[in-house]
């Protein structure tokens, strides 16, 4: 009689300690959300009034502020899906690349290798995107976890 006691209140010890474990777990995970997202928009702010102040916009301008609604974006997919998209990653790193590029050619006037260097990034991880929707298209995932491993339906 004394075991069956002991394992039930092992049992419930157990349970409970589960359950604070996944609301602390859950209250970090969306506060670092709101964290990242709330910094996002801060830095897209101030990027803006700081192309307003300085009277003129440019290309490098306008792809940092692509970085930030890319970077908004995948903040977004994760907080509704639990999911990070690693296109999206992919698509920031082309982004900031392809800003990188720009703002070289623009204030050198002699292209060196880097400039080799950038574009066979920029290829290089325009391949990998090929690949992971490839990936994606060809051995879809037959279902889908959310952070506790427990199964979601997502609607497909």
């Amino acid at each position: 009689m004394n075991i069956k006691w002991a394992e039930k209140m092992r049992k419930g010890l157990h349970g409970s300690a589960d359950s604070l474990g996944n609301l602390c777990v859950e209250g970090f995970h969306y506060l670092a959300l709101f964290g990242i997202g709330g910094i996002t928009a801060w830095a897209a702010v101030e990027a803006f009034l700081d192309m307003l102040s300085k009277g003129g916009v440019s290309v490098d301008d306008i792809l940092l502020l692509f970085i930030y609604l890319e970077l908004g974006a995948m903040v977004g997919i994760y907080f509704k899906t639990n999911h990070m998209p690693i296109r999206f990653l992919l698509y920031v790193a082309i982004t900031a690349l392809t800003r990188l590029l720009i703002g070289d050619v623009s204030h050198h006037k002699a292209p060196d290798v880097g400039l080799l260097y950038l574009c066979g990034g920029i290829l290089l991880l325009a391949f990998a995107i090929l690949v992971v929707r490839y990936a994606s298209y060809r051995y879809p995932s037959s279902r889908a976890l959310d952070a506790h491993g427990k199964e979601v339906d997502e609607g497909r």
